[in-house]
């Protein structure tokens, strides 16, 4: 039995936002994703939310950070939806590279799938070019949050782990996750399902989306699907990992970073 999962970064309300909210659901209708993870959504103080608007019209279930808000009562944050229904949830704060609480948030909601409980996090790191010092430490507190989360590794459901790592495969943070560096927590490392079952660079972050015209960065592979590991084969391998949001919808791109889709075991 399989399940989809899909990881996509919406851009806030940067660009033509208005314009952009039906192609951003257009896509998740034709992806058919069971479990959703969301970065940069939004929500008007006091009015509309676009996490609880895509769910609803996805008749999914939804868990989303709060804030943080800005000037003009918008804030910016991480969302998992689901089609099965969110036991519970909780929010943690991540650090910068002094380790003070940073406004980036991971939110992690326990998804009661057919095939019992599975914890998916999603976050959303630090964009800055140079900052890899800093996602490193975010990195290190998110092994934490997994390591708290996951029970028996041996014969229980792995963790999700998924969103907008602003890191190349290659680099100090994603080596740590993946087991090409020193793990955060001795026994826990993710498998990155690109480069199981994708096809081709993966590049998220590409310079054929008309929002990064102006960008000074080249394509990157920037989004990414994490399976904890170790865990009981083959649960949380991948059969398929491909690339969508890709094409204008109704003459609209969707957002500036593509989302990433797999296709999951999600039982032996």
């Amino acid at each position: 039995m399989e399940a989809r999962i899909l990881t996509w970064n919406l851009w806030w309300q940067f660009g033509p936002w208005r314009e952009r909210q039906e192609a951003i659901l257009a896509v998740l209708r034709e992806q058919r994703a069971d479990i959703v993870f969301l970065q940069e959504v939004w929500a008007q103080e006091g009015g509309l939310d676009q996490a609880e608007w895509l769910a609803d019209e996805l008749d999914m279930y939804v868990a989303r950070t709060e804030g943080p808000w800005y000037d003009d009562g918008v804030s910016l944050g991480n969302a998992v939806l689901s089609r099965w229904p969110i036991g519970r949830w909780e929010v943690h704060r991540l650090p910068d590279v002094t380790g003070a609480p940073s406004h980036r948030r991971a939110v992690a909601a326990r998804v009661d799938s057919p095939h019992g409980g599975w914890w998916c996090v999603c976050t959303h790191l630090d964009y800055k070019f140079d900052a890899s010092s800093t996602r490193v430490a975010q990195c290190e507190t998110l092994c934490a949050i997994v390591d708290g989360l996951r029970g028996d590794a041996e014969v229980e459901n792995p963790v999700l782990l998924a969103g907008d790592f602003n890191a190349v495969p290659d680099s100090d943070e994603i080596r740590m996750l993946t087991g090409r560096h020193e793990p955060a927590i001795d026994g826990l490392v993710f498998t990155d399902l690109w480069e199981v079952a994708g096809d081709g660079t993966g590049f998220t972050w590409r310079r054929d989306n008309p929002y990064i015209d102006d960008s000074t960065w080249p394509n990157r592979r920037l989004d990414y699907l994490f399976v904890s590991w170790p865990r009981p084969r083959p649960i949380g391998n991948p059969t398929r990992v491909w690339l969508a949001g890709l094409d204008l919808v109704g003459g609209v791109q969707p957002s500036d970073h593509a989302a990433v889709v797999a296709d999951i075991r999600m039982t032996e």
